[in-house]
């Protein structure tokens, strides 16, 4: 079965349907677009079609081109990549020409056939620039479907005509959000910004294309760009209101992205570039940019990262081979902040929920969060009363441990002390059923010795949410010593229901993500105390693509946290801990600047909470050092203290695939996106510079930045993370 069929109705209305079989949503291959380009030929030639709608036999419209395509271009093209990718992009180019243009003449801009887009539900990609192609849009009126251009959020920008299209028809400007901010928008908004002309009843969607269709003059589909006198909406860069456009956008450009993300220059440049031309040629130059883009090795971790390897982890790429383990009943122990955010995200996603906590006031406390959330939806017009009577209908907020008899899981959220935890885990297990899955929310205390406290180890797992359970997309699953398969699964299962994105590690001190983060903060905290300017340490790592520098994350956190860990971590490890960054931290604690939640901390707040800068004093206790070091040296010791220890994570198999170590990176700490995460960003330095590296900062600095034993050992080799560990090298094994 084809993914386009044609069927022409006795109007001599040619219906163009895509319905990828074996898909929730329809994605373009690269053997489908040369389907499109043979059946807008027959169309075009058949003298019965008198015009052509665009549709799709599934709810949703497109899901966007198969990045996998890509990679198998630059793959086929040898030597060459660079040519091939420009040529492919140029081929797409020239079929949705060939469908804009549909068989008018080129002098007389008439004699041509109308093609209209019934787009029947969320359309994305290079769906949206085959839509924006044709003459006439037409969408669904269902709010939950969105539309838009979000390639930018990938590491790409549109590159199949939806840049050029797109920015002629509304200007510069007003084409920002969708193209530079990869924005989705519901039908009624894209109407207004003119990405869909018509919105209508799904019942009516395919007849009122058709009946545009038959009436279409020639005058209705001629592009504006094809027409004699057109000018870019907005001005062009060389009119005075254009110029200022474009100067603006660069600085809002330069300003979010800090100059790390090459996409978001490149699509700049082609609209710059491509307003002063006409535009076939302006096609041409978007290719250009799109190919230069393609070749960065960013635009490739990125794709890789947060699209494949994503999905991949997401449809359960490491779950073991157990039966389905969906969630019916969930109970979760504790109705604080992370808590009460496991309860909504669950409720949410449609399970049934059983919130405990010692007084009935915080259980009903800890439920009054999903209802602020939710009234805060109903205020954007998101959730409907409905929907928000629903969720809050399926949590139960209660002391009473006997309401947990019949949940399939639980999810342990209470204060990170090993005692108290103990306590909770045998009053849970003395009521649910033998089968039922335990897990235990933290983020530092090792599984294997909270496990201890369980008459079913087996059934005993770790599942560490990141704070704010709501907007955080990664959730961490830790395998206990005696953690079964189905455990795993179970939260495997439980967390893709709930929409998130999971990785499973092995049990050890601060599993994966904190074992990372935490020298990150430790490092900007070692500089202040060698008189680095903390202004040089922030903007450094913002500058490399963090999204906060060491010393706000540290009182976003909360300083009296970090010195919590620290006590717990020395008390653990004995002579091993290194107490260097202690005495800041303390000091910090005993001057009651405890971060934002004390309105002191690093930074300075006003009454709000606003943060308002860095903290004079700092320079008071660690005086400035008259010589500062370089941006790039900052840069490189930020960086390298979080990736070496996931370098060591991967030796200690704490980290089983360097899939889920980049992507937990990403999605849970924020780790540079443009580099695709820590393997990533190695695997683009190379093996050997990056071991040089480690030899020169372990000199400079200390034995913290010695060079790890799989690191050596690749450079020595000359291999790279993926090239050894990645998912093609595994199946070749």
């Amino acid at each position: 079965m084809t993914d386009f069929t044609m069927k022409t109705d006795a109007d001599g209305v040619a219906v163009i349907t895509w319905d990828v079989a074996g898909k929730s949503m329809n994605v373009l291959s690269r053997d489908a677009f040369e389907m499109v380009e043979t059946l807008i030929d027959q169309a075009l030639a058949d003298d019965a079609v008198k015009g052509v709608v665009i549709t799709s036999g599934k709810e949703t419209f497109a899901g966007g081109m198969d990045l996998n395509v890509l990679a198998s271009i630059r793959q086929e093209s040898g030597d060459d990549p660079a040519k091939g990718l420009f040529d492919f992009t140029m081929n797409g180019h020239r079929i949705l020409r060939k469908l804009e243009r549909a068989g008018m003449d080129p002098k007389t801009n008439k004699g041509g056939k109308p093609v209209a887009c019934a787009i029947t539900g969320t359309c994305m990609g290079i769906g949206t620039e085959i839509a924006l192609a044709c003459h006439r849009r037409f969408m669904a009126d269902n709010p939950k479907a969105k539309i838009g251009l979000p390639e930018i959020l990938v590491g790409i920008f549109p590159g199949g005509g939806g840049t050029t299209r797109y920015s002629r028809m509304v200007g510069a400007m007003a084409a920002a959000p969708v193209l530079l901010e990869g924005r989705t928008l519901d039908p009624a908004k894209a109407r207004s910004a003119q990405l869909v002309d018509e919105v209508v009843p799904a019942g009516e969607l395919l007849e009122k294309a058709k009946e545009w269709v038959l009436s279409a003059t020639d005058a209705d589909i001629v592009k504006p760009w094809d027409q004699k006198g057109w000018k870019m909406p907005g001005g062009a860069p060389y009119h005075p209101a254009g110029f200022m456009t474009f100067v603006g956008a660069s600085a809002m450009i330069n300003g979010k992205t800090k100059g790390v993300y090459p996409a978001a220059k490149a699509l700049l440049s082609a609209v710059y570039e491509g307003a002063l031309v006409p535009f076939d040629t302006a096609l041409t130059i978007e290719a250009r940019w799109f190919t230069s883009v393609l070749m960065n090795p960013s635009s490739s971790a990125m794709i890789r990262s947060l699209f494949i390897n994503k999905e991949a982890l997401e449809k359960g790429a490491n779950r073991p081979s157990v039966d389905d383990q969906k969630v019916r009943k969930v109970g979760i122990l504790g109705a604080g902040m992370m808590g009460a955010g496991i309860a909504y995200v669950s409720a949410n996603a449609g399970i049934e929920v059983v919130l405990i906590d010692n007084a009935q006031e915080a259980a009903d406390r800890g439920k009054s969060y999903s209802a602020d959330l939710l009234d805060k939806g109903m205020a954007r017009k998101k959730v409907t009363q409905e929907k928000k009577d629903q969720v809050l209908g399926r949590i139960t907020a209660t002391t009473d441990y006997a309401a947990l008899d019949g949940c399939d899981l639980i999810v342990e959220a209470v204060f990170e002390d090993v005692s108290v935890k103990a306590e909770v885990t045998k009053k849970t297990e003395a009521v649910i059923p033998e089968d039922a899955i335990f897990a235990t929310n933290t983020s530092t205390l090792p599984i294997t010795e909270l496990a201890k406290a369980s008459a079913r180890p087996e059934q005993f797992i770790g599942i560490h949410f990141f704070s704010p359970v709501d907007k955080m997309m990664l959730v961490e699953i830790i395998r206990g010593e005696k953690t079964g398969d189905v455990a795993v699964a179970k939260a495997l299962d439980f967390v893709r229901q709930i929409r998130k994105t999971p990785i499973v590690v092995n049990d050890a001190r601060f599993f994966y993500a904190n074992r990372c983060i935490i020298p990150y903060i430790n490092e900007g905290i070692r500089m202040v105390k060698e008189g680095v300017a903390p202004a040089l340490i922030e903007n450094a790592a913002k500058l490399v693509g963090m999204p906060l520098g060491p010393l706000q994350l540290t009182d976003e956190t909360s300083i009296d946290l970090g010195v919590k860990i620290a006590k717990a971590t020395k008390a653990a490890m004995g002579d091993a801990y290194d107490d260097s960054v202690d005495e800041l931290l303390f000091w910090m604690e005993a001057e009651g600047r405890l971060g934002r939640k004390a309105n002191a901390g690093f930074y300075t707040y006003d009454e709000k909470g606003k943060r308002l800068g860095l903290w004079d004093g700092l320079a008071d206790k660690y005086p400035l050092a008259e010589d500062q070091p370089d941006l790039i040296e900052v840069q490189h010791r930020l960086l390298f203290a979080q990736v070496l220890e996931a370098v060591r994570a991967l030796e200690d198999e704490v980290l089983m695939d360097i899939r889920e170590g980049d992507v937990g990176a990403i999605l849970g700490w924020g780790f540079a996106p443009w580099s695709g995460g820590p393997f990533s960003w190695l695997d683009i330095l190379g093996a050997p510079y990056a071991a040089d590296r480690c030899d020169q900062l372990t000199k400079a600095y200390g034995a913290r930045f010695t060079t790890p034993d799989l690191l050596r050992e690749m450079a020595d080799k000359g291999q790279s993370f993926y090239g050894r560990f990645g998912p093609e090298a595994k199946a070749a094994a």
